[in-house]
């Protein structure tokens, strides 16, 4: 009776980070750190001061009272406030990160996919044809022998 032997957990664990899709996942948390700084400061170097034009620089400043008195801000702030403004903010840093995300890389990456992909099936198709005419010339070449040979067993 043999028994297989089970990896151990550290062959597992070795196994599982090795694999390739661990490696790109990690690199894409990274990418995806250090470009949220770069979203963040368009949103408080740009936006927020466009928005600034119009009421405050600050969207977080932005809120609504919803129970009186509404004074103050941080640990002495009184009453119940909804903060819209740091909604609006996250919401136009997602927006932006998505965009970028998309333009420059979904987009040209679905491009760069689909055009390799067209020229692999051109390419399986000028095979396809190269192989069909092959075919058709060894016809053509059997047919020609057999008309020789065909010909040749009459005149005898």
């Amino acid at each position: 009776m043999s028994e297989k032997k089970q990896p151990g957990v550290w062959e597992g664990f070795k196994a599982f980070l090795m694999r390739g899709n661990v490696i790109d996942l990690a690199v894409a948390v990274v990418i995806g750190a250090a470009f949220t700084n770069i979203v963040n400061s368009v949103v408080k170097g740009i936006i927020n001061p466009l928005v600034g034009a119009i009421g405050t620089q600050s969207l977080d400043s932005y809120s609504y009272c919803l129970k009186d008195p509404c004074r103050g801000t941080g640990d002495t702030a009184t009453g119940i406030r909804i903060m819209w403004g740091s909604v609006l903010g996250a919401t136009l840093s997602f927006v932006i990160t998505a965009a970028v995300v998309y333009f420059l890389m979904v987009l040209p990456m679905s491009k760069f996919l689909a055009r390799q992909a067209a020229r692999q099936k051109a390419k399986e198709g000028t095979q396809e044809v190269i192989e069909v005419s092959e075919l058709e010339v060894l016809k053509e070449i059997r047919d020609a022998l057999v008309a020789q040979r065909g010909s040749g067993n009459s005149h005898n």
